[in-house]
């Protein structure tokens, strides 16, 4: 929708670079001297399997974890938390880094640059780093602004969570995912190369996405609850479209998640191949059976269900009439459906759709799988082993081995009996690196 020159580009990683200088990790990284040692207490390395372990130590070589040690050893760089519940670095796999839902909202869409943006989103990064969010998933952003934040952390110019980037969701023109409730030559001017009509044009805007360096493709399959239109919640693009979408992106090797709440739009989307479900607020019997059938994960944000609910109902509303009829008409169906879904087997991975709620308290997205009817442990399943499959990353993400990045978190309490402790996150480890040591 918005463009950078290279000069503008220059000086986000200038300022990018500024930003990073002034915030450093902590002290107790491994040296060239040696290995860190990490001693825990309690130890959920695995939450696949749910056990516990008690009083190990992580060794810690670079990024990795090299091994996990019986008994509290070693000497020089030791992380002393003994005393604490460690746990994988948690995954979200539905954010928005770039921006936040507030009052001005409408108006900062059309006044900040992409260079405004990825500042911005330097900020929500590291938010998200240090409450325990490891590895996210940005699910629709500016291209300029979100690749060049996702690029900038994985320089380390930048502190944030490692980000699996979408870009521009591809929609048709006029739904959710467009430009809508602007004058019409507004909405022209800041309509993107992402709007499509059409299979062949949504084949295009798939592989322009690509191209421009998304690493997986998101889609507006129903209408959305933010979007200032009063188009409903059902499905918008045409069957043949969706079928295009998925058939390109695969031909590409990316994967396409969906945002989708209507019930047609989510089983048309499965029907064609798609590979998850982002929200799912009408998902219907049919729509289990496909998702039960080809092992698709549903992505549920609860706390956008929550949060939207909150607004639209309370004293200070700044929906428009539009949007608050659609927050009042799914937002409250949200719980519901997850657990009729959790209820039937469907696989559930992590996402709040942080940047409608805001950024940070993403871990309060545990508490509400609990009252739809998950476990505590499924609930940590969700946003580690299971969002790990869910976004093709299990090799290098939800799980504490010898061989994976070292990413970890601490809190006080035990998650497994209050799942609100994950909310008291008090040390983040990313990569060998302390971020977070309360």
């Amino acid at each position: 929708m918005k463009r950078l020159s290279s000069i503008v580009a220059g000086i986000v990683a200038l300022a990018a670079a500024s930003f990073a200088a002034k915030t450093p990790a902590l002290a107790a990284q491994a040296g060239p001297e040696g290995p860190m040692f990490v001693q825990v207490g309690r130890l959920l390395a695995d939450p696949a399997s749910g056990a516990v372990l008690r009083d190990k130590t992580l060794v810690i070589e670079g990024n990795q974890i090299v091994e996990i040690r019986d008994g509290f050893v070693g000497e020089g760089a030791v992380v002393d938390l003994r005393d604490s519940f460690v746990l994988p670095g948690l995954i979200d796999s539905h954010v928005h880094l770039t921006s936040q839902q507030n009052p001005n909202a409408r108006l900062e869409a059309v006044t900040l640059s992409d260079a405004d943006d990825a500042m911005v989103g330097a900020g929500y990064a590291r938010k998200t780093l240090r409450a325990g969010f490891t590895t996210v998933a940005d699910l629709g952003a500016s291209n300029e602004a979100i690749f060049a934040l996702r690029n900038g952390i994985a320089r380390g110019d930048v502190e944030g969570p490692r980000i699996i980037a979408a870009g521009s969701a591809v929609s048709i023109h006029g739904g959710h995912g467009d430009v809508n409730g602007y004058r019409d030559d507004i909405m022209h001017m800041f309509t993107g190369e992402n709007i499509c009509s059409g299979p062949e044009d949504c084949m295009r805007a798939v592989r322009l996405q690509v191209r421009s360096g998304a690493d997986i493709i998101k889609i507006t399959a129903t209408g959305g609850v933010l979007s200032n239109t009063a188009a409903g919640l059902g499905q918008q693009f045409s069957d043949a479209e969706l079928a295009a979408i998925v058939d390109s992106a695969h031909r590409m090797g990316r994967q396409v998640t969906a945002h989708a709440h209507g019930a047609d739009g989510i089983n048309s989307f499965l029907r064609a191949g798609g590979d998850s479900i982002e929200h799912g607020t009408y998902l219907d019997a049919e729509g289990i059976r496909l998702m039960q059938r080809q092992g698709v994960y549903l992505v549920p944000t609860l706390m956008a269900g929550d949060f939207v609910t909150r607004i639209a109902d309370g004293p200070n509303n700044f929906f428009t009439p539009a949007q608050t009829a659609k927050a009042r008409q799914a937002g409250p169906l949200m719980l519901g459906m997850v657990t009729r879904a959790h209820d039937s087997g469907v696989r559930i991975a992590f996402g709040t759709d942080s940047g409608v709620s805001a950024h940070g308290d993403n871990a309060q997205e545990f508490a509400l799988l609990v009252r739809a009817g998950l476990t505590p442990l499924e609930a940590i399943q969700t946003a580690t082993v299971n969002a790990a499959d869910h976004l093709k990353i299990s090799d290098r993400a939800g799980r504490i081995a010898p061989g994976m990045p070292a990413d970890l978190i601490a809190v006080s309490g035990d998650p497994l009996t209050d799942v609100t402790e994950l909310e008291r996150v008090r040390f983040v480890m990313k990569g060998g690196e302390v971020y977070r040591r309360d």
